[in-house]
């Protein structure tokens, strides 16, 4: 069974009108969409375009407030609650998380111990919810210099750590490519703690059919797992949208 797709408005619709770009990704073929913030969108209106057109909502993000600094800990968690809330009432089974910047002259022992605790925080709140807590590496050569978790294996091991199947891992394919490389490897060995895939070409962060990625494969191994979430295109276009995501869907047998 191939992965379930969804498509990043904020992304690959960058600037567009909300009703138009699901409109969009329902006439491609796609079954979901995702977004980052959804403190800044009228979700009366993210509602209405789901109805419309038949669509789920994959992903979301809580708020951003560093999980490494455990001064912050109490104003994460109030995000949380408050982001689960929305979640739920717009069906979105994962929130996506980022975790904070390095802290300067403070080990990655102590910061690594921190995203823990506050993890384990966060599944007393997260449990039973329906909802799911993804926390996200990005790299840190190319886009997020200074971010705190860059690799895939740190953030399985927090998730080990943190023992609750209620917090995952987002697996940004784009950025793993990027810090560490040997993709299917390591999607395999811990398709377990995933909760989410994000997909973009590297180099350039534009379309999947651009770049060294060969994503039929990467779909191709995904599919052979026992992975039922969603793969989140997460991209900037070079082409109109829809080139993009036609050839996508072409790829994935849609």
């Amino acid at each position: 069974m191939l992965p379930k797709l969804s498509v990043c408005i904020d992304a690959v619709f960058e600037g567009c009108p909300l009703p138009q770009a699901v409109e969009t990704v329902a006439k491609c073929g796609y079954e979901a969409f995702e977004f980052w913030r959804w403190w800044d969108k009228d979700l009366s209106q993210v509602l209405a375009a789901r109805e419309r057109w038949g669509v789920n909502i994959a992903a979301c993000c809580t708020k951003f407030v560093s999980l490494v600094d455990p001064q912050l800990r109490q104003k994460y968690l109030a995000g949380l609650k408050e982001s689960i809330g929305v979640a739920q009432s717009l069906g979105c089974p994962v929130l996506i998380s980022q975790v904070g910047d390095a802290l300067p002259g403070v080990s990655r022992h102590e910061q690594h111990k921190s995203l823990v605790d506050g993890l384990r925080e966060s599944a007393n709140l997260l449990d039973g919810s329906g909802v799911t807590l993804a926390i996200e590496p990005l790299n840190e050569i190319v886009d997020h210099a200074g971010y705190y978790l860059v690799r895939s294996d740190e953030a399985f091991e927090i998730v080990e750590e943190v023992g609750s199947s209620s917090v995952k891992v987002t697996f940004d394919i784009y950025h793993q490519q990027i810090s560490e490389g040997h993709l299917i490897r390591n999607m395999e060995k811990h398709i377990d703690k995933i909760a989410h895939f994000h997909a973009a070409g590297n180099p350039g962060r534009h379309e999947l059919t651009s770049g060294e990625i060969n994503y039929e494969q990467v779909f191709a191994a995904i599919a052979q797992t026992s992975y039922d979430g969603y793969v989140g295109l997460e991209y900037w276009p070079i082409e109109p949208a829809v080139v993009g995501l036609r050839q996508v869907a072409q790829m994935a047998g849609r």
